[in-house]
């Protein structure tokens, strides 16, 4: 019974707001980013991040886009559908620096077309970091396909570097719309894959 109140956290690694506590979702909610995985995408990406926009697409507990918002990222875009996550979320943002975080609840796949307008408004991009709920959850045997398609009708402008954390078992088309593999990284059961625009 004990193991049922017990709160899953993690910690900001690195930059202003290092070892700040996150609260985590429920599991059966979403899955969080393994540390090493974070760990691996932060040094890959380094000082890139400095000053540039953030996506994080099915965002969870918003740990990826809080670590890149302490490591210097000017500006963060959540999204989350998940009603759980999204308050989680919201805690977590309230503890770094809500003015330079935007959250969009909802349906990513429909809340993707506001972000890109602002993005364009802005007449800037962003990295977007992309991590749906893995296909072998119940109700998500498309959301691959589904994610994939979005990753297409993202105008290359908008994009920066598009980072797609995936089940390792699943294959990634070379090109996906405007965009190419650059790179890809197997952490066991997960994997990164990175895209440019060609």
């Amino acid at each position: 019974m004990k193991n049922n109140s017990k709160k899953f956290t993690k910690q900001i690694i690195s930059g202003k707001f290092k070892g700040k506590i996150l609260k985590l979702p429920s599991k059966t909610t979403t899955r969080s980013s393994k540390t090493i995985v974070l760990e691996s995408f932060f040094n890959t990406l380094q000082f890139e991040i400095i000053d540039a926009n953030f996506v994080e697409v099915f965002s969870g507990s918003g740990s990826i886009g809080l670590e890149a918002l302490s490591r210097g990222a000017k500006s963060i875009q959540f999204m989350e559908k998940d009603r759980d996550a999204l308050k989680t979320l919201k805690e977590n943002i309230s503890q770094t620096d809500p003015l330079s975080c935007s959250v969009y609840g909802g349906n990513s796949f429909e809340n993707i077309n506001a972000v890109v307008a602002k993005l364009t408004k802005m007449g800037e991009d962003a990295y977007f970091y992309v991590d749906p709920p893995f296909s072998i959850r119940e109700g998500m045997e498309e959301i691959y396909d589904k994610t994939m398609n979005l990753i297409k009708s993202l105008p290359k402008e908008s994009v920066k570097m598009i980072i797609i954390e995936h089940m390792t078992g699943l294959e990634i088309n070379d090109t996906l719309g405007p965009f190419h593999i650059i790179k890809s990284k197997k952490f066991g059961n997960t994997s990164l894959t990175y895209l440019r625009a060609e």
